[in-house]
């Protein structure tokens, strides 16, 4: 039995230490928490406590983000594929039979491909501008569609500035009228992680591969359409690269999708985290156990 305190655990995964925020009690419903670029578990801090006082909460960091294990790229293939690979491994090795899934940025791509391999295990998706329609993409993306159609190295070096502290700020703040809400440890541990030796290349890997999920999103459509997930799509207004209309474009596939847009930027969690965790309550609450 656990509470709403978190505990901070380690497990191996494939031979891979995959670092987990974990609260709640044990034998409630789960809801497990895929983060995205270039943060961890830890963009979840403030929002595990408040659900973990009705549901068993779970918040994995992907391998080469957060604390979990950051393996060589000689051993390790970079790619979502991989990265589903492992959190497979993972709900297999705490033998996870139902749950919930919240799926941010890079957590997107990697929860649907989890979705479609374990259809009977999802309760319900709540996307956090988690993308999966090509009109969620903004021009942000230009410059990496650009490495996609030629991927040489000067177009794979133009990619680099991504990984600075001045851009990984500016993703916390843009779009954010009152930035003193977010707090200064977000960036600055987000940047520690991609400042490791490695960590750098390891990231350019990742928006190389990144095309593969967008040619992926009809398959994630037709999981939409066939399955009908429960489906909350609660979204930063002002994300400067998912944009409204990717979250507008779920209740094509899913009529019955709700879509909740707030007056902020990507990490929405940031500056909304209370009427985004009530929506996330409110959502859970009507979902079957």
């Amino acid at each position: 039995m656990k509470t709403n305190s978190v505990h901070f655990h380690t497990t191996s995964v494939n031979g891979i230490n995959i670092f987990y925020r974990e609260a709640g009690l044990l034998g409630a419903p789960v809801i497990l928490l895929l983060h995205g670029y270039p943060t961890s578990s830890h963009m979840f801090r403030n929002l595990i406590p408040m659900l973990a006082a009705h549901y068993h909460v779970i918040a994995p960091d992907l391998p080469g983000f957060g604390y979990s294990d950051m393996p060589d790229r000689k051993q390790f293939i970079y790619s979502f594929d991989n990265l589903t690979k492992t959190m497979q491994g993972f709900i297999d090795k705490l033998e996870l039979k139902r749950f919930a899934l919240y799926v941010f940025d890079y957590g997107a791509p990697t929860g649907y491909r989890l979705a479609i391999a374990n259809p009977e295990k999802i309760t319900g998706i709540i996307s956090q501008n988690g993308n999966a329609y090509k009109e969620g993409l903004s021009e942000g993306w230009s410059e990496i569609r650009k490495y996609w159609q030629n991927p040489t190295q000067e177009n794979r070096e133009a990619l680099r500035k991504f990984t600075a502290l001045k851009i990984t700020r500016w993703q916390y703040e843009e779009g954010v009228d009152d930035k003193s809400l977010i707090a200064p440890e977000t960036y600055t541990l987000d940047q520690h992680f991609l400042d490791r030796p490695g960590n750098v290349e390891i990231q350019l890997d990742l928006l190389s591969d990144y095309r593969n999920n967008v040619d992926l999103y009809p398959t994630f459509h037709t999981y939409f359409k066939v399955h009908q997930p429960r489906l909350l799509a609660v979204w930063g207004n002002k994300d400067p690269y998912f944009l409204p209309q990717g979250a507008q474009a779920y209740k094509r596939d899913i009529p019955g999708a709700e879509v909740k847009f707030y007056n902020t930027g990507h990490f929405a969690l940031e500056t909304h985290l209370k009427e985004i965790g009530a929506d996330i309550l409110a959502f859970m609450e009507a979902l079957p156990k």
